[in-house]
């Protein structure tokens, strides 16, 4: 079993439990007949759908990626973490900066080649810019659907 996926089969349940929860307040609230609870209800019934739809994007990034890796680790191009790193085990800043460099230059000379982006994305998470790798990432897995087909 990979190594994050139980953890995120986890909070994916526990946010199945909440979506259940507040979906049977709304119903609750449509119930009442009231103007004002059927607007409130309405308005509860958004938070379970943006909920599941993120939930959804989620998943499908996450399958997505691991397609990519599979691809990749097949070729021998995954990216490798060889970074040096603190005793604490932190990455050592400036190399992490300097991977980040090399990474965003090799993505920026092939802008259409999702593996350049795959390798800028895991540049990113290195760096600590966890929010750009993470854009990074979705951006490299539209390459990817176009190359693929």
């Amino acid at each position: 079993m990979r190594r994050g996926l139980l953890p995120a089969l986890a909070v994916t349940a526990l946010l199945a439990i909440y979506v259940w929860a507040i979906a049977g307040r709304g119903v609750a609230l449509l119930n009442t007949g009231e103007p004002v609870g059927i607007a409130l209800g309405a308005a509860v019934l958004a938070i379970p759908l943006l909920v599941i739809w993120l939930i959804w994007r989620e998943w499908s990034l996450a399958a997505h990626v691991q397609r990519m890796a599979d691809e990749l680790a097949a070729s021998d191009e995954l990216p490798v973490d060889d970074l040096p790193r603190s005793p604490g085990g932190r990455i050592d800043r400036a190399a992490a900066d300097e991977a980040f460099a090399l990474a965003r230059t090799k993505a920026e000379a092939a802008p259409e080649d999702w593996r350049a982006w795959y390798h800028l994305a895991f540049a990113y998470d290195a760096a600590g810019d966890r929010r750009r790798a993470r854009a990074t990432l979705r951006h490299t897995a539209k390459l990817h659907g176009r190359a693929a087909g």
